[in-house]
């Protein structure tokens, strides 16, 4: 068996701990997949003195991660710190300068610096490795770039945040609110004390914008994803979602036309015949579509200390075996810079819900700014009994462009009748 990889891991949260694990336990099955053993040799955290549950006295602790990146006795550096620049940045800088292969699950990292450290790998002849930085334990990463490399892909979608999927569908199950559910989500560790990151719908677009440098050949624009989250959701859409056969999803969407490529990150209704529309709780799915392959669905845990874990230690057994394709499948020099598709673009149905004073013509005057941007009502229901708080009217649209919907949106939202902004969600129907 060859020489040991080398490695050295910095961060020892959940992920970290999850990374020695792994390692300590598996280690033996681990060498003979990768033709050697992984070994880890020195780590870093912020506080020597915390009980992780795991053996760490044989490592060589460092207190500073990026001399740690630096140290001639380490071949690798697991980065899992987090965050897009500080500590993070350096360490993989550091690591890359010294010639190291890098593995990472920072996908804040990647989403705002990939382009520049692609490039430094790419320069010193080492690889990084990220899969664990999109999905968690599915391994969508490697399925893009190896298992379709035959393919153009078209399409690559999905739920990309456990914590806003498990809000939505405890939603659903229960009727409770947004605000309620995002308390126990963070009770329950499946949410930040500052959840902003997951139900604003940054950390998905985190990782669309690497997905989609994958799938495409895009040069990483984070900037360019338009990004909405789940605060304005309601038990009431939850609701009307399901009667009318749908759950509403949050989800990364890109797609690659003739037109460019279009990112959104957004609450959509999935029509429950959709694989998607299955995927309950903190569980990610992403679907890939081919022009040779057709589509293709992975679904699995998307966060957590084990299946995160398995994918670091996936990333290592690549780097084990000598595998140094490029982080985006291909050279970043490579990369294109794709048009972004305007927002008002999209060509879809749309779900409309409005919180209206019960007077006579307040449907009338709804229906006549709809009609005045050529937008055709596919389903309208009025229901709720009269009250200072107003009833609900919920429709639904046939097919129509976004702008125009927009610009409806904007004249309702203005009747005197009309007592909040509607809240409009795009449908999925295929």
């Amino acid at each position: 068996m060859s020489k040991a990889l080398r490695i050295g891991v910095a961060g020892l949260g959940t992920v970290g701990r999850g990374v020695v694990k792994v390692l300590q336990q598996n280690g033996d099955v681990i060498a003979a997949r990768a033709g050697r053993r992984i070994e880890i040799v020195a780590v870093s955290a912020r506080h020597r003195s915390n009980d992780r549950g795991v053996d760490l006295s044989s490592y060589r602790w460092y207190d500073d991660a990026a001399a740690m990146a630096a140290d001639p006795g380490i071949d690798a550096v697991v980065e899992l710190i987090g965050g897009a620049d500080g500590a993070a940045r350096r360490i993989a800088e550091t690591a890359l300068q010294n010639g190291k292969a890098l593995v990472t699950a920072n996908k804040a990292l990647i989403a705002h610096h990939g382009m520049a450290l692609a490039a430094l790998a790419e320069e010193k002849k080492v690889p990084i490795r990220l899969d664990a930085a999109v999905a968690g334990g599915i391994p969508i990463i490697k399925a893009i770039s190896d298992g379709l490399a035959a393919n153009r892909c078209t399409a690559v979608f999905g739920i990309l945040n456990g914590t806003c999927n498990y809000i939505l569908t405890q939603m659903e199950q229960t009727g409770r609110s947004f605000a309620d559910i995002l308390a126990d989500a963070q009770r329950l560790g499946y949410a930040e004390a500052d959840p902003s990151f997951d139900v604003d719908g940054i950390d998905a677009a985190h990782k669309l914008a690497i997905l989609s440098a994958v799938a495409f050949g895009a040069r990483l624009s984070f900037s360019a994803i338009s990004i909405t989250g789940i605060r304005d959701v309601t038990p009431v859409d939850m609701k009307y979602a399901d009667e009318f056969g749908y759950r509403i999803k949050l989800l990364g969407i890109a797609r690659h036309s003739a037109a460019g490529l279009e990112q959104r990150v957004e609450p959509c209704l999935v029509r429950k015949s959709n694989p998607l529309a299955a995927v309950g709780d903190v569980f990610n799915a992403v679907v890939v579509e081919g022009d040779f392959v057709g589509r293709t669905v992975y679904e699995g845990r998307g966060a957590g200390e084990g299946p995160t874990a398995s994918a670091v230690v996936a990333d290592l057994v690549d780097v084990a075996r000598g595998n140094r394709t490029p982080v985006f499948s291909i050279p970043v020099r490579q990369l294109t810079a794709l048009q972004a598709v305007a927002r008002g673009a999209l060509v879809a149905s749309f779900y409309l819900h409005l919180r209206v004073l019960d007077e006579p013509g307040v449907i009338a005057a709804i229906s006549e700014s709809l009609r005045d941007q050529e937008i055709s009502i596919e389903n309208l229901v009025q229901r709720g009994e009269a009250s200072g708080g107003g009833i609900d009217v919920i429709l639904t649209t046939h097919e129509t462009r976004e702008d125009k919907l927009i610009t409806a949106v904007d004249k309702i939202s203005k009747l005197r009748t009309v007592l909040n902004r509607p809240v409009a969600m795009r449908m999925i129907r295929a």
